[in-house]
């Protein structure tokens, strides 16, 4: 998605939205203890990633970890995609290229639905970015429903890796 089309603003106005800030929206769940693995790849990675900097770094070195972290919590039950193109509508201006994106379904030679969850990977200052991953969730949205798999709920986040804002579109 173009990173400059969609202020928070823009994307509420043009997918007529409602913002509803303050309410914990995420789920009850119990705590889940990252494998030795994850903890080894983040105390080696974070220091890395922040000293470098870059969104490609912190995508690299501490998102990309958690994901796949998820992914084996989930034993390969999920898809993840990292960098590939997304047309949820390209009509509406919800096509290009995602950060990370979540998929219910284990195929990963292709984005299947249902897809759940977008993570929109940015430097620093994470508000900017917000309009971008709503537009990115009603794009995901668009998709189910074109492919006959609507679901109630996609979220998504934007994250430096070490700060995360979460995002629910239902």
């Amino acid at each position: 998605m173009p990173d400059s089309k969609f202020t928070l603003s823009k994307a509420v106005e043009a997918f007529d939205l409602t913002i509803v800030e303050g309410t914990r929206f995420l789920p009850e769940i119990s705590p889940v203890t990252p494998s030795s693995l994850l903890q080894d790849t983040l105390r080696e990675t974070i220091p890395w990633a922040i000293a470098v900097s870059s969104e490609k770094a912190r995508s690299e070195g501490i998102i990309n970890p958690v994901l796949l972290e998820v992914k084996r919590q989930l034993q390969g039950q999920i898809s993840i995609f990292s960098g590939e193109e997304f047309n949820g509508e390209p009509e509406a201006e919800l096509a290009g290229y995602i950060d990370f994106l979540l998929s219910r379904s284990p195929e990963q030679l292709f984005i299947q639905a249902p897809a759940v969850i977008l993570v929109s990977a940015k430097k620093e200052d994470l508000k900017p970015a917000l309009g971008q991953c709503l537009a990115e969730m009603v794009a995901v949205q668009r998709f189910n429903r074109q492919k006959q798999q609507p679901i109630s709920t996609i979220y998504g986040t934007v994250t430096s890796g070490t700060v995360w804002r979460f995002l629910k579109l239902g």
